[in-house]
């Protein structure tokens, strides 16, 4: 395949995953007949506690777009999700065996392709796992690709991460993956609700990121965004805080590279930054 595969955020812990199966483009086929009943099992308690928690904490799109993602007694099958999904938004789900290298991974996002993980953490990493598996990736993830509005952000990310890596700029541009796809938070008329993966995905995070007074929750701004680092091993310190996904997606249209310029001779922000950083 040419590159190893890649863990964002530096972890020493070698991916987990078979990536002898995977293509050229790092895409492989959902194994179906590969899960066990335990595997199954672990799926739907995860489903049945993360959906329990969502009332007065998730966004109001992904609640009413998490049906779409079908089966929630088993792991679903991608063929019968991209059914639905295909015809709402023009996407597709692709089964991947974990973490991916930026090039494949951005070039993905670009044709409207979501790489997924195809196996399920283990039953003792119920509570927490390192890495996304198939439970992080469907529920956190997959839901909101039925949003057109955020479907599109979405695609614009994964161009943009092309021009980014060529550019030398990736580091920069995941720091707006983390914050908004993975930790991201949104303003509604009744109060505060998540909507990034990371959160909705997690039983502990989702009430600390909308509830917990001890975060910082800052609007979204671009370049505060760039310049600010993140935790993989812990609850975010910061959280950034967009109005509607039309912002988002309005907020990707120009083009980066003068802002990568720019932010290159700035210092940066520390993940629990409090105030601003001396430029």
């Amino acid at each position: 395949m040419g590159q190893p595969p890649v863990v964002y955020g530096q972890s020493s812990r070698p991916p987990r995953g078979d990536y002898a199966r995977a293509s050229a483009d790092y895409t492989c086929a959902q194994d179906y007949a590969a899960y066990t009943e335990a595997d199954h099992d672990t799926y739907r308690r995860l489903y049945e506690r993360q959906t329990a928690l969502l009332p007065g904490l998730a966004s109001d799109a992904f609640i009413q777009a998490l049906p779409s993602l079908g089966a929630r007694d088993r792991i679903p099958r991608f063929d019968e999700i991209n059914e639905r999904l295909l015809r709402a938004t023009g996407w597709e789900i692709v089964g991947v065996p974990g973490l991916i290298p930026e090039v494949p991974f951005f070039s993905l996002l670009a044709n409207r392709k979501f790489p997924v993980t195809d196996w399920i953490r283990k039953p003792e990493e119920f509570d927490y796992i390192v890495e996304p598996d198939i439970f992080h990736d469907l529920f956190g993830h997959v839901p909101l690709l039925f949003n057109p509005v955020f479907a599109d952000y979405v695609q614009r990310y994964g161009q943009g991460g092309l021009k980014a890596h060529a550019l030398g700029a990736c580091e920069m541009l995941s720091r707006l993956y983390w914050y908004t796809i993975e930790f991201g938070l949104i303003r509604q008329d009744d109060g505060l609700r998540a909507y990034g993966a990371g959160i909705l995905s997690s039983s502990g995070e989702l009430e600390y990121a909308v509830r917990s007074p001890e975060p910082q929750r800052l609007p979204l701004q671009l370049e505060r965004t760039m310049r600010t680092r993140y935790k993989i091993d812990t609850y975010q310190q910061t959280y950034f805080v967009i109005d509607s996904f039309k912002q988002l997606f309005d907020m990707t249209a120009p083009d980066f590279a003068p802002v990568y310029e720019r932010l290159q001779r700035l210092p940066e922000f520390a993940a629990d930054a409090r105030e601003a950083v001396a430029a």
